[in-house]
């Protein structure tokens, strides 16, 4: 299971697991996605970036095509918050770990939402490029 935190508290989070020794990657299921977390997930600048590329970019992007100023070790960080809260699919094509936007599931949950954020982070962008 994973685990979010959030204002202190630890919130579990049921996400499905692979078998072991699976290079499958835990993604929770749908009715498993809550709107706590997607918002926890999407509360990062970093995190809301790399949401923001894969909205407009192809359907998936390798963790090596974002342009992170953070470790990679603080990468692999959230990319796990973004695939545990359900906004992003990863799954590995040969080496790379290919990063997906989970739009249709996230648009049949919470319809509207992520269109709105992602239209309130690039006015938020505009408003502090002319500050």
């Amino acid at each position: 299971m994973g685990c979010l935190v959030r204002s202190g508290a630890a919130v579990t989070a049921p996400v499905s697991v692979p078998a072991a020794g699976s290079r499958a990657l835990a993604h929770p299921a749908p009715e498993e996605i809550r709107l706590e977390g997607v918002l926890h997930a999407l509360s990062d600048p970093l995190r809301l970036g790399i949401v923001r590329e894969l909205a407009v970019g192809s359907d998936e992007l390798a963790c090596s095509d974002f342009d992170v100023p953070v470790s990679k070790s603080t990468t692999t960080h959230h990319f796990r918050v973004l695939r545990e809260a359900g906004v992003i699919r990863q799954v590995y094509r040969g080496t790379a770990k290919m990063n997906g936007l989970r739009r249709d599931d996230l648009d049949a949950l919470f319809p509207g939402l992520l269109d709105s954020l992602l239209e309130a982070a690039a006015r938020q962008e505009e408003r502090l490029a002319g500050a």
